[in-house]
């Protein structure tokens, strides 16, 4: 079974829009779980524009499934994380200000750094997961620098799918073979969805979680969350 861990970004970005508790991040977060969600995910950006520190340290000890936190490593985010000490540390490239996650990181360069993250965050007793792109090359990097998993970037996948399925996946067939044969857990994520997640999900061996949160609450506008968890659940059995 592969764990789905659903961001709940999109509901503080609708909270936020009016300001108030409306809709309430944390009672979202606990009905994902009472609906079937294996863990939650946030992404407290530096500023704030959905999840905010506060609602990081308000979810922590609230939670009973899996806790992920994202983000940029810089010291806001370390700071944060290594006081909350969540389940695992999802380690992403996005410069301040992005829209979203939209690329995995460039590791070579980058590396005495990551090293150096990575190291604290496991002497934390944090599971680290390093965002990449569907690369082998990336994949071994990781490695090297110490990650626990890697979380492959989906985002050419979704956008590649609906031509041509066989295609879009083989990357992420083969970045999975590597991460399996250096050790690394597996996560995937962006532009997930309904209709492209059991594909991948059926075809990318050794997936251990996916992480969906501007898809899943879409659809939830139109299903309502239980039924859409319930739906995204049937496509990772």
């Amino acid at each position: 079974m592969v764990n789905l861990s659903v961001n709940v970004n999109k509901i503080a970005t609708l909270r936020n829009a009016r300001g108030g508790n409306l809709p309430n991040v944390l009672q979202v977060a606990l009905d994902c779980e009472k609906f079937g969600a294996n863990g939650i995910t946030v992404h407290p950006r530096p500023d704030e524009r959905h999840i905010t520190r506060d609602d990081v340290y308000t979810l922590r000890p609230a939670l009973h499934t899996e806790f992920n936190i994202e983000g940029f490593p810089d010291e806001r985010y370390m700071e944060i994380v290594l006081q909350v000490k969540p389940h695992q540390a999802t380690l992403v490239p996005d410069a301040p200000g992005v829209l979203t996650s939209s690329q995995g990181w460039p590791i070579a360069e980058n590396r005495e750094f990551l090293c150096n993250i990575v190291e604290r965050l496991k002497d934390a007793g944090i599971r680290v997961s390093i965002f990449v792109d569907a690369l082998e090359e990336r994949v071994r990097q990781a490695a090297s620098v110490g990650a626990d998993r890697v979380e492959l970037y989906t985002g050419p996948y979704a956008e590649m799918f609906s031509h041509d399925p066989e295609k879009a996946v083989e990357p992420y067939r083969q970045a999975a073979l590597v991460a399996h044969s250096e050790g690394l857990g597996l996560n995937a994520g962006h532009d997930l969805n309904l209709l492209n997640l059991r594909y991948f999900k059926d075809n990318v061996p050794y997936l251990d979680e996916v992480s969906i949160g501007h898809a899943l609450i879409s659809d939830a506008l139109y299903l309502g969350l239980e039924h859409t968890i319930a739906a995204y659940q049937k496509c990772l059995e």
